[in-house]
Order: C-alpha cells, then structure tokens, then sequence
C-alpha cells in the first residue's frame, strides 16, 4: 500500500480546492447561510507563528461541518493592516508601509493556504486597500453627519514614545498598551465620536446575544452604568460643589469630601453636609476620577473601604452609627456611566485621513462623497512631529486645498482614524458584491449591499481572541447599532455568538515573542509532519478556551493516528448489505458480531458533532481515536464504518480525509457530503469522567464514552499533556484500570 505522504496529497489538493472554488460562496444557493467570522489577522512582518492558527482552525472545523450540513457557509478572510507596527517599521527602515504592507499579507495568505483552511479567498479584503477605506472614510462622515462625530480640546492619553494620542481603553496601568511607556496628560484638539450616547443600547443588546457571561460582564463594567444622585455641597457659602454618589442614603455619615485634580480648586476648603449641616474638609486623592460623575465624592468611611483608608490616613473622623436618608432626599437622580466618547483622531500617518477640510469661513466642512477616496499620500518621513501633529501636517501641497463648500482656501485635517476604524465594520464588507468595491461612494452604492447585508446578517458564530472581548466588540457593536439606527443594516447586534480561543504559549510557559527567540514558525512543522497533523494537534493538545503550552514532541501522537486511519484502507471488507461472510464469522450483521460496535459508532457521531458545538474540539479527536482504534482490532472493517470515520474527521484533516475518499472511488469532495447522524434507540450509555492518577495522585482527566476498553483509556491517558509531565523519562511499571472510572500509572 502507498505510504501515507502529507506534503504530497496537501499540496494536490490544495491546489485542487482553489481551481474548483469548493469554499466559494454560492450566491444563488437556495440552502440556508451560515457565517462563521474570525478576527481578521494583522499581518506582521515576522509572518505567522504557530499560535496565529488556532483559531483559524477551529472555526474552520465549525465551517466544514456547516457545509456538510447542507449550510451555504460563508467563512472570509481579510487584513487588518493600518497601525503603529507597520509604521513604526518604516520610520525604522525608511521602506514604504505599503509594500511592508504587501510583503506581509503574501506571507500570511501563503501560511494560511499551506494549512488547509477554507477561508473564501474571493471575498478577501485589506483595511489599507482605497477601494475599503473610502468606505470607512464614507461612515466617519455619516457619524459627523448625524452628531455623532466632533472635535474637541481636551487633556488626552499621549505617549511620548509612539507620539500618539490614546483612547482610555488603550491604556493599561496608566501605561500604553502597544509600548508599555507611561502615559502622560496633553491638551489637544481631538476628534471623538459620541459612544456614550449609545451606552444603553449597548448594554440593552447583550440580553439578545449568545456571548459567553464573563465577555458580557467585562462589556457592562466598561461602560459603567450607574444609578444614583447629585448632591450639591455649598462652600463658604459663595459656591458650591457637586458630587455624584450611587449611596446618597448614607449622607448622614459623611465626614469629608474628595475631589479628583480638574476640580482641586476646592481642596483645603470647608463644605456644609446638607443632612447634617456641619462643615466637613475637601480633600484631593487619586481615586476619584476626574471624567466620571462629577469628579467628586463624598466620603463615607463606615460605607466604603477607599474611604475609612483615606480617613484613617489623615486622621478624619468616621462615624459609624448614623441615619439613613431616603434615596432623593437631599440630590437628584441621575444616571452616570464610566464610558467616554471615543477619542478617534491619531497623529500618525498610516492610517485612513480623516476627509474633511478646515475653511476659516465655513469651519469644518466634509468632503463630497465624490471626491472619496481622500487618498493618503506619500511622504518621505513617517516620523510623528515634537509638536504632536501628524507627518502629514508637513506635505504643504496635499495640507492646502479649496473648500468644497465655498471655493475658498481652506487645509485639510492632518489626524489619521485609529486601527480601530477599519475593523469596526469589516464583517459587512465581506458581503459587498463587486460594484461595492469598484463603483462610487454614494448612498445609492451603499444600498445595492443591503440585500446581501439582509441575507447574510448577523454573523452566526464569530471567534476571537479573549484580549478584544472589550474594545474591537464594543467599538464594532456601536458602529453596527449606528448604521442600522440610520437604515443601512438589517440587524441592531452584529454577531450573534462570540467566543474566543487561549493563546499558545511557548514552550516553558513564556508567552511566544521575537525577542525571546522562542517563536514557532508553522512552515517547519507542515514541511516536517503535515498540516494536517499541525491542525488536528493544535485542536487536540487541550481545551480550545484554556491557554495551552506548545510541546514539539506530541505532534507524534496526532502523526502517528493519521496514519492508523491511513492503514484501515487494507481492512475493508464489502458494505454490510452484501451477503458474505464476515472473516471468521458466518453473520452479516455487525451488531452480533460486535456487540458494541453499533453503539459505539453511534456514540462516537453523537459525541464528535456535540464537542464541534461547544468547541470541545481535543474530546472529539479522543473520541474519533477510540473509534479508529476499535476498527483497527477488527480483522476486517466495514466500508460505511470507515467512510464515517472518514467524514467524523473530514473537518479535522481535510487533506487526508479528501485523498482516502477520492481512493475509495469518489468522485464528489467529502466536504460536500452529508454529515453522519446518529440514531436515538441505539445509544445505550453516556459519556464518563476518568479520573488518571500517576503513583496515586490525580493529575488529569479526561470524558470518553463509557463503553470505552482498557487498552483505549490508557492510550488516551497516557497522551494527556498534563500526564507527560508528570511520566516524563521516568519508566511506567503498570498500568491500573478500573472500567470507566480510573487510570492509574505506577512509575519507577
């Protein structure tokens, strides 16, 4: 028999799937749509490493199944390429950030190919690409439009060493999360976009979506909403100071007030507690923020932690038996949240200009959808200015420019958007048809979308890293909600199921980076075992939410099963329904001559097409081994058991699975059959927790189905990561198994 060579059938049929646009959409299919989504890469100049992949694969594993399942799936992919890396290269190298730009996203799309994942290359976009951001420009407008967009001085988050400004959620610890430099306070004209006046919405939407809780939890604390009262304090009886607080019931023990440093023209004065009418000191301290309610409080220290520490620091005096006031007897109600407006202007040069134009006449005036795209021009130096403005600030020719408005002499905006533009509206642009891209900006262009927009929309199952479940998920639902207010999205939540994926770690633990010389490049681990064994690893080495520790050497486990899958060609016997004799047996039914065979090939259906939709993707390849296993001990396999075997693991090793199935006389793609199912009456038992133990202490676990043999539960204990470790060179002496429950491993 041939031997089983990945690099060789990969190759054939990768090549093979993209001359047959097997992973096209159909846009004339009359099966339902299913859109699966992933956070669309941005693509570095080190190119992929093993960590970018996982959750390419796993959607891509929810995709494939979809297919098989009579779904018309859309599952695109795309580049997220405006930013400060890309940029910060050029100022280093002095090379164009758009053939950085260009070099970078060959190499990730020939990573990406190279791994088998069915992305519809057809639908591919960049967010640096004119033919995108006229339409990112076309929306900015649209905010400014409807007020939703405006221009601010303000005291702004300003990194000395990107020189750049920062919205509040790109600061971490008072430092920028890109560089890690302490961030300092600027005053500067910014442009901001109005998300506070969808905090509601935002927060009235997470009930109508399935995310998980602690994603929802993160978005309802970032926007803050808080009940409660404003309560004015008089000072020297010639002005007064306003506090928020969300316990106005507890006036009657307040002993002082604390203000943040925009209002510390008060501190060191005396105010009068209207509940108590005795003078009580203001005082000044880092925990009142200065942007959320008034930028005062009152302290209560009997109340409040922050509080009886501060009190007790300074020796102010805290009473604890006190009455309590009715909720609005001494203020007035209000509602205070702790999101700001979005600072959206950034003074760097890579990214889409902001298209409009400054005339001392008209004020700001936005530019004509006509003249959209405003093209980003070419500069010889990317580096940002001392005095905080853009480095297009300096290209006089492009800054100088008529008004629109008036003809008159008018300068264009030098600020850039943040990274975070393009992707707030990406997943709509992969469902632009070619006159989306290729025709004019204009209302009516817009509008020729909306039937896909309708067809296609929400996206279905969207996946993410757990870093983005704040920002790129708040920022891209606003944008979504604003559209749809204005009647150019069919659905107010873009997305209805978000989940995310744990990083690869390398190994030892450290998180992967360049600097520690401790990245995996994905091309040595294809050339040397196979894409498919990267893929089926990569979903196997633990749970697919959990943080997971690369180790090089279990990549032979995964090897070394496909294989056994490969050799089960030799065993096949003719279908169940031929009238022949079975090896030794006389009976041509497999349930007597294997009791279990038929529940546990019912089983092994019920239990993989489950894991795939709760993304327990490393119990459903222990489930197909188990399955793989059983047939192997058979002296000859049937041909429909094996051809589900084949179609249980398609979406894991879609190479493989294609070749075998092309072998046993196949002319149709697997991804195109109809996926097993299982039947009801013939599942006798569930799945059981075994507990693995190595010299009698527990040290893992692992669900399989209950019928699972000996033989099966220490292989698959024995692969367990977490019980390498613990085994590692040491000899096991015996093995302990206790059916269905325990798996013991005595060492030397």
């Amino acid at each position: 028999m041939k031997e089983y060579n990945p690099k060789e059938i990969e190759d054939k049929w990768q090549k093979e799937w993209e001359k047959s646009g097997i992973y096209k959409i159909d846009d004339n299919s009359d099966n339902p749509k299913y859109y699966s989504l992933i956070e669309f890469p941005y693509p570095s100049g080190d190119g992929l490493h093993v960590g970018h992949p996982r959750p390419y694969i796993g959607l891509d594993i929810v995709s494939r199944k979809r297919r098989m399942q009579g779904y018309n799936v859309l599952y695109p992919i795309g580049w997220d390429a405006f930013g400060l890396p890309t940029e910060n290269y050029a100022i280093k190298t002095g090379k164009n950030p758009r053939k950085v730009t260009k070099e970078n996203t060959d190499t990730f799309k020939r990573q990406i190919q190279s791994l088998g994942i069915s992305f519809d290359w057809s639908r591919e976009i960049n967010t640096t690409d004119p033919k995108y951001y006229k339409w990112t420009q076309w929306i900015f407008l649209k905010f400014l439009e409807h007020g939703l967009a405006y221009k601010a001085k303000m005291p702004i988050n300003w990194c000395p060493k990107d020189k750049i400004g920062l919205a509040n959620e790109e600061v971490v610890d008072g430092k920028c999360e890109r560089c890690g430099m302490e961030v300092v306070q600027k005053e500067k004209e910014q442009w901001m976009l109005a998300i506070t006046k969808y905090a509601d919405k935002l927060l009235s939407g997470l009930d109508t979506v399935d995310y998980p809780e602690r994603v929802k939890i993160q978005q309802r604390n970032w926007i803050g909403k808080s009940e409660g009262a404003e309560i004015s304090f008089e000072v020297d009886k010639s002005e007064s100071l306003k506090v928020f607080t969300t316990r106005p019931d507890t006036i009657f023990g307040a002993t002082f007030l604390v203000v943040a440093g925009k209002v510390d023209r008060f501190t060191g004065k005396y105010a009068i507690n209207p509940a108590t009418e005795e003078k009580i000191p203001v005082w000044e301290a880092e925990y009142v923020l200065a942007d959320y309610g008034t930028g005062a409080i009152m302290g209560v220290p009997a109340d409040d932690e922050r509080d009886m520490e501060f009190a007790k620091k300074n020796n102010l005096p805290i009473v604890t038996e006190y009455k309590k006031a009715g909720f609005e007897d001494f203020g007035t109600k209000v509602v205070k949240y702790k999101l700001r407006d979005w600072v959206f202007s950034r003074q760097r040069y890579w990214g889409e200009p902001i298209p409009v134009v400054h005339c001392d006449k008209c004020g700001t005036v936005p530019l004509p959808e006509s003249e959209l795209p405003l093209l980003l021009p070419e500069v010889k130096n990317y580096q940002p200015t001392d005095t905080g403005e853009s480095p297009l600030a300096t290209i006089e020719e492009w800054v100088n420019t008529t008004c629109p408005t008036c003809g008159g002499m008018a300068k264009r905006e030098t600020d850039t958007m943040p990274n975070w533009a393009g992707s707030s509206w990406y997943f709509l642009a992969y469902l632009f048809n070619k006159e989306g891209f290729e025709g004019p900006v204009s209302i009516e262009n817009w509008k020729l979308q909306i039937k896909n927009f309708r067809h296609f929309m929400p996206v279905d199952w969207y996946n993410g890293g757990m870093e983005h479940t704040v920002l790129h998920l708040l920022y891209s639902r606003f944008w979504n909600k604003f559209l749809f207010d204005i009647g150019l999205v069919p659905a107010s939540e873009p997305y209805k199921k978000r989940t995310s994926h744990g990083i690869i770690l390398a190994e030892g633990g450290e998180k992967m980076s360049k600097s520690k010389g401790n990245v995996i490049n994905p091309d040595s681990i294809v050339e040397r075992f196979g894409a498919d064994t990267l893929r089926l690893y990569e979903m196997f080495m633990g749970p697919f939410e959990q943080a997971i520790e690369w180790n090089e050497s279990s990549l032979i486990g995964p090897r070394r099963f496909l294989e056994r899958v490969w050799k089960l060609k030799e065993k096949l016997a003719l279908t169940k329904s031929s009238d022949v004799s079975f090896g030794k047996h006389d009976q041509t039914s497999l349930d007597k001559v294997f009791p279990f065979a038929t529940t546990l090939l019912n089983q092994t259906i019920k239990k993989v097409s489950e894991d795939i939709e709760t993304l327990g993707f490393n119990t459903a390849i222990s489930t197909l081994m188990i399955f793989a296993n059983d047939l192997d001990r058979r002296e000859k396999v049937f041909k429909e058991d094996y051809e589900t075997l084949l179609k249980l693991l398609a979406p894991f090793a879609p190479h493989m699975t294609e070749e075998i199935w092309s072998g046993l006389g196949h002319t149709s793609s697997i991804h195109r059959e109809q996926w097993p199912e299982f039947d009801e009456t013939k599942l006798v038992s569930d799945e059981v927790i075994i507990v693995v133990q190595v010299n009698g202490k527990v040290r893992g676990q692992f669900s399989a189905l209950s019928s699972i043999n000996e033989k099966d539960a220490v292989g698959v204990a024995k692969n367990l990561l977490e019980i390498q470790k613990w085994i590692g060179d040491k000899t096991v002496q015996k093995s302990v198994y206790v059916p269905a429950k325990l798996v013991n491993f005595v060492t030397d």
